[in-house]
């Protein structure tokens, strides 16, 4: 026998194996973790439906025939979005929803329960939930652009022509001809426009404020 071989070390088989790899599993549930509101979202999400419910204690402006009213409620819309960003400015405007149609007098005019569903004002209240989705999922991009001002605008810009397609979509339900729900929802549009502009300086303000109140840092 070589006496060499007798003094040669064992190779070191657990050097070379793979470097074990987190199962697709146990990433799914810590996204899902990630993913859950906690303590300060929660409260952010009551007071931004809170800030909806008391933005028809100015009172709205009726225009035209239809009983749709200019209210601030497209302002707090556009604000939750900006400043929440899509689950929670989402979920904020839900809860507002929910809590008016379960009964609070919490919609325009002080209206409240399912039948506010039948008016013509129903798309643009189902609208304010796919609007505040659509500035929320646009605002997380808006503050990391370089031109910050610019693309909050438009993320602003794009959910409130979503909540005009909804309005108008309702207002076809109810009979209406196309081209007469178009000409009765651009009233609206200049000022939904100012809305978003004052929408977008307090959005502003909040993010020099708390500058990581819609993208956290990682930890």
């Amino acid at each position: 026998m070589n006496p060499t071989s007798r003094s040669r070390p064992a190779p070191d088989v657990t050097a070379k194996g793979p470097t074990p790899q987190p199962s697709s599993a146990s990433t799914a549930a810590r996204a899902v973790r990630r993913q859950r509101f906690n303590a300060v979202d929660l409260s952010l999400i009551a007071v931004f439906a809170a800030l909806l419910a008391a933005s028809i204690a100015i009172p709205g402006i009726n225009v035209g025939p239809l009983g749709v009213a200019i209210t601030l409620q497209t302002l707090v819309v556009s604000l939750c979005g900006l400043v929440l960003g899509f689950a929670r400015g989402t979920a904020a405007v839900g809860l507002y929803i929910l809590l008016g149609l379960v009964g609070l007098p919490i919609f325009s005019g002080f209206r409240a329960g399912p039948a506010v569903l039948a008016s013509p004002s129903a798309g643009y209240i189902i609208g304010f939930i796919f609007g505040a989705a659509v500035v929320g999922l646009l605002a997380a991009w808006a503050v990391r652009s370089r031109f910050k001002t610019a693309a909050l605008f438009g993320a602003a810009l794009a959910g409130m022509v979503v909540i005009h397609v909804f309005g108008i979509i309702g207002l076809t339900l109810k009979g209406m001809a196309l081209p007469a729900a178009i000409g009765a929802d651009v009233i609206f549009l200049p000022g939904d426009i100012l809305k978003n502009v004052i929408a977008v300086a307090i959005a502003l303000s909040l993010h020099r404020a708390f500058p990581d109140l819609l993208v956290r840092r990682r930890r």
